[in-house]
């Protein structure tokens, strides 16, 4: 679903309240994992709805949980905030009515207009539902108590059906199975989104009666109650079925995730100015920022609040999950690029891993099989082959040898290094940590460093020690210029 914007509709005569139900397990997606817990553009089915419906409303959100109402409770507050819903339990499921029946003490004397949602129906947009509620508030006037929300379908089998009289006001829903022949060619269907006033829907509740096989009570009899009492029955027709369906196996999960990854590439490339050489292999969150002039290529995966700038390149194979990317940034094939950032000009993989707030400064590169974590790469500083940098803070304009190894873990806490400004570390050189290379300095090939290096200072050897001090002018002597090239000290391949 598309990133939601505040929509607030007209003032009516009462505040308006959500509630959501999201009590039931979703049996038909053969899970242990309740139904709305299900990701979709990575995000849970219930997060979808619950950021729609908080640009309807200020007010708590309500959500009525049952199956595995603990971590659908978490997933809630991770999108809402901690006092963004308040929760109600429907400790035994027992059908659409009884779990709206549940709410009754915290909504019965709110005299609100309810919108009740489910769960399950993640693409539905707050201008669809900001619609409905004005709708609802102007016929309100008209004595509605109720309005649904309607949609045709070519191919209504199974839905109950909305039949009219023939004024085109709502008379009743009649299930698939109880129907006529004549009501079996209806095509208009319920899709269970309602606007209530809550007063007059608890009072419904209280006659709906379980006569069905599964002994449920069902919400679909409410309106039909208020129609035999004498309250009108607003209808609220959508045009767009995909929009107000629900998710009840993995098929349509699958189907629902495809055009949710089709909605958000048009929209890039629409209103973005945002290249996708193929667009039906390429995945990108809800949530994500592209800028102008990049170019994605295939199989690339941007995931979460990932925020790229202009006129950056992404190639084949990457996965980047909750970062920022600067501008004019060049990533090769089949990097991960997890919870970092990279700065403007920078320069990344391929087969590069960035992660737990790696950060590369304007200018810096990273090459094939070079792990950051939770290191600092200065600007115009290079580590460009098989080399791991933990725990790191590296300086401006420095070369990381290939092979170079940040030893951080002692086997009980880790350590920091601290590589200074210009500072050349030779190809498989081992860094233990807790230490510092001082500015300018050089390490020798195959060097162990297991003590700080002093500025302007080569160090060689296993473990290392002081081979050459540097002259004012930061040049070796010509003497120590022929011991480094004739020992082949520095060996750091570009």
């Amino acid at each position: 679903m598309e990133k939601q914007t505040q929509f607030t509709p007209t003032d009516g005569p009462s505040p308006l309240d959500v509630l959501i139900l999201a009590a039931g397990l979703g049996t038909r997606m053969r899970s242990r994992t309740a139904k709305v817990l299900h990701r979709l553009g990575g995000r849970p089915l219930i997060a979808h709805v619950c950021r729609t419906a908080a640009a309807l409303t200020n007010r708590p959100i309500y959500v009525v949980v049952g199956h595995q109402a603990e971590q659908v409770e978490a997933a809630v507050r991770e999108e809402l905030g901690e006092h963004g819903a308040s929760f109600i339990t429907q400790a035994e499921q027992r059908g659409t009515g009884d779990a709206v029946m549940v709410a009754r003490d915290a909504l019965a004397q709110a005299g609100s207009t309810l919108l009740v949602l489910s769960g399950d129906v993640p693409l539905i947009r707050a201008e669809t539902l900001g619609a409905l509620i004005q709708q609802h508030r102007t016929h309100r006037g008209r004595g509605a108590t109720c309005t649904m929300l309607t949609v045709r379908l070519e191919d209504p089998t199974g839905y109950g059906r909305i039949v009219r009289d023939e004024d085109g006001r709502f008379q009743k829903i009649v299930e698939q199975k109880d129907a006529t022949a004549e009501e079996r060619q209806i095509k208009e269907i319920n899709a269970g989104i309602y606007c209530f006033e809550t007063r007059t829907l608890f009072h419904a509740l209280e006659r709906v009666q379980p006569l069905n096989v599964q002994g449920e009570y069902y919400l679909t009899d409410v309106p039909g109650i208020l129609r035999a009492e004498g309250e009108d029955v607003s209808i609220f027709l959508h045009t767009d079925q995909r929009e107000v369906s629900g998710i009840n196996t993995r098929v349509e999960l699958a189907e629902f995730e495809r055009i949710l990854r089709q909605r958000t590439l048009r929209r890039l490339m629409l209103d973005g100015g945002v290249t996708f050489i193929d667009p039906q292999h390429t995945y990108v969150s809800t949530d994500a920022q592209i800028g102008r002039d990049c170019v994605i290529y295939p199989d690339v995966h941007i995931e979460g609040n990932t925020v790229i700038g202009d006129d950056c390149e992404i190639r084949s194979g990457t996965r980047i999950t909750d970062s920022r990317i600067g501008n004019g940034v060049r990533i090769k094939d089949h990097c991960v690029i997890v919870e970092s950032e990279i700065a403007d000009g920078c320069t990344v993989g391929p087969s590069a891993h960035l992660r737990m707030q790696a950060k590369m400064e304007a200018g810096a590169a990273v090459g094939n099989f070079v792990e950051v974590k939770k290191s600092r790469i200065g600007r115009k500083s290079k580590a460009m082959h098989l080399t791991y940098l933990g725990d790191a803070t590296i300086g401006e304009k420095t070369n990381i040898g290939a092979g170079t190894i940040t030893c951080n873990y002692d086997g009980k806490n880790k350590h920091e290094t601290v590589i200074e400004d210009e500072v050349k570390i030779g190809s498989d050189t081992m860094l233990v940590a807790p230490v510092r290379v001082g500015r300018n300095s050089v390490t020798g090939a195959g060097s162990v460093v297991t003590k700080d290096v002093p500025p302007d200072t080569l160090v060689a050897g296993v473990p290392a020690v002081v081979k050459k001090r540097f002259s004012e002018n930061k040049e070796a002597t010509k003497d120590e210029s022929e011991t480094m090239k004739d020992e082949s000290l520095v060996a750091q391949p570009e």
